[in-house]
């Protein structure tokens, strides 16, 4: 049956596979988002976003986890897990280790508010929707990380940045 046999595909056709997939599911996310946006407005749009990446992140870390096997906590257990979260394949978070005990994650470009500009939308906010995924995620690797927005759409940022948060690990 077509699809059930990733063993015939050769490593660079499961590449692609991997690319196409990932692509079609940021197109599923936006076209989502859209259509909700426009049959009940960008606020509940936004709301809805919010409860549904707040689930995500946490199932997603916790797949992960299982899946890769990862048993690393702290910080270096999320930074070897988000790794592998597909959209860290799809958005190029750029990461920053401040010693031991923190982590910065910027978003110069974001696929999503960069898609809104192009087709004549403003950016939505996404400041709560990223802290409840990334909070989520956080957890479900060590629950003693603690995620800060530093900003984040609704707040104002820099034209060469859409985001940026900070991780901490919580003092044991």
């Amino acid at each position: 049956m077509p699809g059930q046999d990733l063993d015939q595909l050769d490593n660079d056709q499961l590449k692609e596979l991997i690319h196409a997939l990932l692509w079609q599911l940021r197109l599923t996310d936006a076209f989502w988002f859209i259509s909700t946006e426009k049959r009940f407005g960008l606020d509940t749009a936004e709301e809805l976003n919010a409860q549904v990446w707040a689930k995500v992140g946490g199932l997603a870390a916790r797949d992960i986890k299982k899946r890769f096997n990862i048993q690393q906590t702290g910080l270096d257990g999320f930074l070897q897990a988000f790794d592998l979260f597909c959209w860290t394949m799809l958005v190029d978070y750029e990461m920053e280790r401040l010693g031991d005990g923190e982590l910065i994650l910027k978003v110069p470009s974001c696929p999503a508010q960069e898609g809104r500009k192009k087709h004549g939308l403003g950016e939505y906010k996404c400041k709560d929707m990223h802290h409840k995924e990334f909070s989520g995620f956080a957890r479900e690797i060590d629950p003693g990380i603690r995620v800060e927005c530093i900003f984040a759409p609704p707040d104002p940022h820099p034209s060469d940045m859409h985001c940026k948060w900070r991780f901490t690990i919580a003092d044991k």
